[in-house]
């Protein structure tokens, strides 16, 4: 089976070498490159790559951060990282790498890597090792953050800024995001997600959390119950008696 290549760095140069030692591998092919890792992720979604050579410097989404992305997909690529620094070997130990290349990248070390992809994509293909337990598998879990939030449409991956998330809503299974232009179901449970993003959102009621910065104002119902007004005429939402000491301490400061 020929592994399907797509090679992510921000350095022209450095694509370029890389596409030219694919191209003299066997069992190996280019499907595509990608400057940053917001493209990464649009050109996975696309070419559905077995691998995805992934650099960790890059401006803009960090190899390190597309990779917890690019593990959402419905058909992940095994990842290998290239890059021209060793103190993120750790972190991309956690990030579940298939490998961790030094640059120069080396044709010899490439052929390795490339072979332990291919045992990778194997097992993913059998159902082994294939799932992302949704509790994890996020930069929160080898203590990062995220600036974005990766959804998914269709077999795309789209990127929601943090910034215009205005709150996460639990609903069955799936949490529901809301932000301005609209909604998406995420896979992702809500008490990971306030793990992560605690200094900037507020736990309303045991299925919400909100943006502080998204929060309008307080206001009661008709019946005395507490509610918070989220921006960009986007409604309300109830707060539970348990939480609205925090809620209001949070917001007013009290």
């Amino acid at each position: 089976m020929s592994l399907r290549l797509l090679i992510v760095d921000d350095e022209p140069l450095a694509r370029e070498r890389l596409a030219a030692l694919v191209a003299e591998l066997p069992g190996a092919e280019l499907a595509g490159t990608a400057a940053t890792g917001e493209e990464a992720l649009l050109q996975a979604g696309r070419l559905r790559p077995d691998v995805v050579l992934l650099d960790i410097r890059m401006p803009g989404m960090g190899g390190l951060e597309a990779a917890h992305h690019l593990a959402r997909l419905p058909e992940p690529p095994a990842v290998i990282f290239t890059t021209a620094y060793d103190e993120h070997a750790l972190a991309a130990f956690e990030a579940q790498a298939a490998g961790y290349l030094l640059k120069p990248v080396r044709p010899e070390r490439l052929r390795a890597a490339l072979e332990r992809a291919r045992r990778l994509t194997r097992a993913q293909l059998a159902g082994i090792g294939g799932a992302v337990d949704p509790a994890a598998g996020t930069p929160a879990a080898s203590g990062g953050r995220r600036s974005r939030i990766a959804v998914r449409l269709r077999d795309e991956l789209r990127l929601i800024p943090l910034a215009e998330i205005l709150c996460f809503v639990a609903d069955q299974k799936y949490t529901r995001l809301r932000h301005a232009g609209g909604e998406y179901l995420i896979e992702e449970p809500l008490k990971a997600l306030e793990d992560e993003f605690a200094p900037d959102f507020v736990r309303v009621h045991r299925n919400a959390l909100v943006a502080l910065t998204q929060v309008e104002g307080l206001e009661r119902d008709a019946s005395g119950h507490l509610l918070v007004r989220l921006r960009h005429g986007a409604g309300t939402l109830a707060v539970s008696r348990r939480m609205a000491g925090e809620v209001q301490r949070r917001l007013l400061g009290l």
